[in-house]
């Protein structure tokens, strides 16, 4: 029985071991990006637009998507592809948008993933430094408005 103990033990340091070493990464909580979403869709709404918001995690999996009644069947998509580009490239849509332009050997990026919406109203979501997803808004007039709408979803969380 002692040696069957000691042997299990034994066996088993290794993977204490392993999981200790494992890495770990920051992300973002449904709680927050509940909170986000909420606070930019409000932000458009006290403007009167009707828009929807997505908020991306880091994977480019969508988290929350808050739709405004009446808004445009095209919202949600678009707020969904404006989070996805965000979180996947690390970037502001509208400056991805104006980098493309005047760059147009780089046209290609709004073609490497069908869910890429590359216009404004997206950005980064990060925490501490850490890129933990993106946001997007989409259906208001102009995506300056979405952009704004989105910044103030990051500034409800404390997000940079």
């Amino acid at each position: 029985m002692l040696r069957t103990t000691a042997l299990l033990a034994a066996l088993a340091a290794p993977l204490a071991a392993m999981a200790q070493d494992l890495p770990t990464s920051p992300y973002l909580p449904l709680v927050m990006a509940s909170e986000a979403a909420t606070a930019a869709l409000a932000a458009c709404a006290a403007e009167g637009h009707k828009v929807s918001v997505a908020i991306v995690a880091r994977d480019g999996n969508t988290k929350v998507l808050l739709k405004a009644d009446n808004s445009g069947p095209h919202t949600a998509s678009s707020a969904t592809g404006k989070a996805f580009a965000s979180a996947g490239l690390g970037r502001d849509t509208a400056g991805l948008a104006a980098f493309i332009a005047g760059n147009p050997q780089n046209n290609g990026l709004r073609d490497m993933d069908g869910r890429l919406v590359i216009q404004a109203g997206g950005l980064p979501i990060r925490i501490g430094g850490a890129l933990v997803g993106g946001i997007g808004v989409g259906g208001a007039p102009s995506g300056a408005i979405d952009a704004d709408c989105a910044r103030v979803g990051l500034d409800a969380i404390g997000a940079e």
